[in-house]
């Protein structure tokens, strides 16, 4: 279970990205996100969430390219985004768009929670197998099923990928984003980002 603690759980799910980000050894492989490789799914957690932050006046120090190094593009922010989390998790923070809320609160909400998912991604791309927290991902579920409009009207999410009510979880919070949760390496994308 993960814990209820924003930075607790941005290092355990952090880390659980980092192991899948260890395990890859072709990352050009495709990823169930349509057009997607691998690296794209690291490309895409390192790019977006430091001008994020930027827009809200907080700075992460820039650190390796991820399409040169992801590995240490990985480790960077996420040391980065750790400290962050325990020196200035209690600060307010205000973004353009996503509002104000308490700076661990909005890394939890809008970054950690996208770690988690494309971790099952990234795992997905290079034929890992992940075991990612069922309590956690029917959190996400929750939350997410109470705003699905807006999700889908954002362009961040495809149309829902239908998935059995009796699936794991994992597996209905994958459908309900827009990923098939039987995709493999072989098959054909069928999601957005």
């Amino acid at each position: 279970m993960a814990p209820s603690d924003p930075a607790e759980r941005h290092r355990l799910v952090a880390s659980g990205f980092a192991s899948v980000v260890a395990g890859v050894t072709d990352w050009s492989a495709p990823a169930p996100v349509a057009g997607w490789t691998a690296r794209d799914v690291v490309d895409h957690l390192v790019d977006w969430f430091p001008s994020f932050l930027s827009a809200g006046g907080v700075e992460l120090a820039p650190g390796p390219r991820s399409d040169e190094d992801p590995v240490g593009a990985w480790e960077h922010q996420s040391s980065e985004v750790q400290a962050l989390l325990e020196q200035r998790g209690e600060e307010d923070f205000t973004h353009p768009r996503a509002g104000s809320h308490r700076l661990s609160d909005a890394v939890d909400l809008f970054y950690t929670a996208d770690v988690f998912m494309h971790t099952w991604d990234l795992a997905r791309a290079s034929g890992q197998d992940v075991d990612l927290d069922p309590d956690y991902a029917a959190r996400l579920l929750t939350g997410m099923q109470g705003i699905e409009e807006m999700l889908r009207d954002s362009g961040q999410y495809g149309p829902a990928v239908p998935v059995p009510a009796d699936a794991p979880v994992v597996d209905r919070l994958m459908g309900f984003i827009g990923r098939d949760p039987a995709w493999t390496a072989q098959g054909s994308p069928t999601a957005s980002a």
